[in-house]
């Protein structure tokens, strides 16, 4: 077999193979056995039926065709490894010239990695906000804490504002009663804007017993988007009470003493909480800073999958699962269609970008990925996917996406190498230092792994399209 590569762009070339008709034998003896199963002739027993009598009753090309498409795999596969070439997806095949008992010439065009530059990136530099935890800061958090151990005391008296009522709904769509739009001693928090648009104005100033009819918009369910008409009848009204804010509360909402240790312990908290937060704004700042260094070709056809993908897992798993459709989204977000395509469009390149970049920083730093470091990672996965860590692995393992694991980590590695390497100041002008290593290659691997959707792999073993 002899072959060649033409480059047609940075990111995609054509191989031009030429195969010596002897090198199919091996496909064609296979072709005839498979033929010789499938077929019955009068005369011979299944699978005794000689090559001549086959060609004469089903024809030599259908053999040719069978041990063309048998082999096809093998010589472009074999045609990619002599060439060195890192293939993304699957090739568009073009059979140019087939004789019988002299030649197999075809072309394959396909996708490939590019060839990329890794500057000197020991001088980046990125500003990150600085770390302040303000009285305020404080005063919110023991607020919060101080909201969940609030008590409710029924009263016999209106429903104001920060009151809880316990309430029936019924909604009604072009005068029907939906089936899924009935709902009994909802408990819900005037105020809170945790229910239906309209709801805080229909129960204020209503007693126990109470009903108003308003019309809303329904954001999840069987009617989600459509306007109804919803009844809602007040059957407690409950005072929410605070706890005092002094020792006993601290004793009582935490493992402290006193007040004082309770918000010593909550500044020590936000502090943690903001410095993690730092980290993660250096590196996603860092990345930025990596990616102008770098000239890095897109893939027309990969870009146009990252593009389809998006859109796919928002509408119809992330949407989806809240029960709103891309309308709707775009219409709560406050975008217009051709702002959202921008933004897709955008989030795609830079995906793929960076997944390329930081596969050619783990090469060049030559990163590995040790087992301990696969399950620290597999539990994080498992966790914010809600799954089980077995049941997880398992899915992982069944899907045959422990390669893809295994890059997000060496990709979280390779940032977190830069991100060592830059400058990184808070606004004040002080230099952060960044050496808690567990903490900078968790939030390395989280932008690695939200990055692209569509994994710009090796090609697969999968046949050609011819």
């Amino acid at each position: 077999m002899k072959s060649a590569v033409e480059t047609l762009n940075p990111t995609r070339v054509r191989l031009t193979v030429e195969v010596p008709f002897e090198e199919l034998k091996d496909s064609l003896d296979a072709a005839y056995k498979k033929i010789n199963q499938q077929v019955t002739v009068k005369g011979f027993r299944k699978g005794k039926i000689p090559a001549r009598i086959i060609d004469q009753r089903f024809g030599r090309g259908a053999v040719l065709e069978e041990a063309v498409n048998d082999a096809l795999p093998k010589f472009y596969t074999d045609a990619v490894n002599e060439a060195e070439l890192n293939p993304l997806g699957q090739p568009e095949v073009d059979i140019t010239e087939l004789k019988d008992g002299e030649t197999l010439n075809f072309t394959a065009e396909v996708d490939i990695r590019p060839a990329l530059e890794i500057p000197d990136y020991s001088g980046i530099e990125v500003e990150v906000d600085a770390i302040e935890v303000t009285d305020e800061d404080i005063d919110k958090s023991v607020e919060q804490l101080r909201e969940r151990f609030a008590s409710n005391t029924p009263v016999e008296r209106a429903a104001g504002d920060g009151d809880v009522v316990t309430v029936d709904l019924e909604a009604k769509v072009d005068g029907e009663i939906l089936e899924d739009g009935v709902a009994q001693g909802v408990s819900y928090t005037i105020g809170s804007g945790e229910l239906l648009d309209g709801i805080d104005e229909a129960v204020t100033g209503l007693e126990a017993g109470g009903e108003a009819t308003f019309t809303s918009e329904l954001k999840g369910g069987s009617a989600a988007g459509q306007s109804a008409e919803v009844t809602v009848k007040v059957t407690q009204v409950a005072a929410r009470e605070l706890p005092a804010l002094d020792d006993d509360f601290a004793q009582l909402a935490s493992e402290f003493d006193t007040l004082e240790e309770l918000r010593a312990d909550s500044r020590k908290r936000l502090a943690n909480m903001k410095q993690y937060d730092q980290a993660t704004q250096a590196q996603e700042r860092v990345l930025d800073k990596l990616l102008e260094l770098v000239e890095v070709p897109v893939p027309e056809k990969l870009l146009e999958d990252e593009i389809n993908t998006r859109k796919h897992n928002l509408e119809h798993h992330q949407l989806g699962q809240m029960g709103l459709s891309l309308d709707k989204y775009l219409e709560l977000q406050g975008k217009t269609a051709e702002e959202f395509e921008t933004e897709t469009h955008e989030a795609a390149i830079k995906g793929i970008k960076t997944q390329f970049v930081l596969d050619e920083l783990v090469k060049l730093e030559k990163l590995n990925v040790n087992q301990e470091e696969l399950t620290e990672h597999l539990m994080r996965r498992a966790a914010s996917s809600g799954m089980s860590p077995d049941q997880f692995a398992q899915a992982v393992v069944e899907g045959g996406q422990v390669p893809l694991l295994v890059g997000e980590v060496a990709r979280g590695k390779a940032l977190a190498v830069v991100v060592e390497a830059a400058t990184v100041k808070d606004t004040n002008g002080e230099i952060i230092d960044l050496d808690d290593e567990d903490e900078a290659e968790d939030g390395a691997e989280a932008e690695a792994e939200t990055e692209p959707t569509t994994a710009p792999t090796q090609a697969t073993e999968e046949k050609p399209e011819s």
